[in-house]
């Protein structure tokens, strides 16, 4: 190739190399996509399993209820406190935010059944399962991940001592179980937090309210609220039994941290992408 000055010489070996390093990126960030691609599949797939073996050691003997009320107590009792305040400060801040929004149009006195809505449909079993993710779900995966890097968990294999059964079957039912049940008691303080606020602070009529709750509050609301939150529970401890599970076992104390983060992390983007799908899933499709 001939060249007509020096210039134009240039210029041609810009190009030449710009598309060179631009190819260059290309193909690597190709490679980065499949990588990835491949992670995320085998990730999915390695979590398929995980959720089967798990639901398939329930109903093998032992059945360990020893272990399975000590995660009742874990996950439910030493839960509740938090529980029961989340539900009646959403309660309230909920009333606080809807009062000025429905004055706007004179329909202060429907606060009772929005209220009580939200927080059986809505808020309730949502705000239940992100305490939870924060709390138990965090737990869990630290707990495992240390059993997992100090090689406990490969002691009990050596043992013969199934870890899905003794470990993960006892914290999926307990999730599974209890979420439904704190739902359940933070709704009623989601409630009556609604009831003090709306009552006491906006002088709304309190049988009127309570009226109004019972008015518009039905079995499949219940209904629905209870099945998210159970689904909720078993989001949380499938993530958090994986996370500890999956945890690379020579990272040490900094790999714990990193799990037990992304756990809870997974846990809150899960919930909420499970509570839209669910929300499409009855209302539009089968028009609860």
């Amino acid at each position: 190739m001939r060249y007509h000055n020096t210039a134009e010489k240039k210029i041609t070996f810009f190009l030449w190399g710009f598309i060179e390093t631009l190819g260059r990126n290309a193909l690597a960030f190709t490679r980065l996509l499949n990588l990835r691609f491949q992670r995320m599949v085998s990730n999915l797939g390695n979590a398929t399993l995980f959720v089967s073996s798990t639901i398939s050691s329930i109903f093998k003997r032992p059945l360990g209820f020893e272990l399975l009320l000590k995660q009742f107590e874990v996950v439910g009792v030493r839960s509740f406190p938090i529980v029961l305040i989340t539900g009646a400060f959403t309660g309230m801040v909920f009333v606080l935010q809807s009062y000025y929004q429905l004055k706007r149009f004179s329909l202060e006195g429907m606060m009772g059944s929005t209220v009580c809505l939200n927080a059986v449909k809505e808020l309730g079993p949502v705000l239940v399962a992100f305490v939870l993710s924060g709390r138990i779900g965090a737990a869990i995966t630290a707990e495992l991940s240390t059993m997992k890097v100090t090689e406990q968990v490969d002691a009990m294999q050596s043992m013969g001592v199934n870890p899905v059964k003794y470990l993960v079957a006892p914290r999926f039912l307990a999730c599974f179980i209890m979420l439904p049940t704190l739902t359940i008691f933070s709704d009623f303080m989601g409630i009556g937090g609604g009831y003090v606020a709306a009552v006491y602070l906006f002088g709304i009529n309190g049988n009127f309210f309570i009226q109004q709750a019972r008015l518009f509050l039905f079995i499949s609301d219940i209904f629905v609220g209870l099945l998210k939150a159970a689904t909720f529970g078993m989001i949380i401890a499938i993530v958090g039994c994986y996370k500890g599970f999956s945890v690379n076992t020579t990272a040490g104390a900094e790999g714990v941290g990193d799990v037990t983060t992304g756990s809870a992390v997974i846990s809150i983007i899960l919930i909420l992408v499970m509570n839209f799908l669910l929300d499409h899933l009855l209302y539009a499709v089968l028009g609860l």
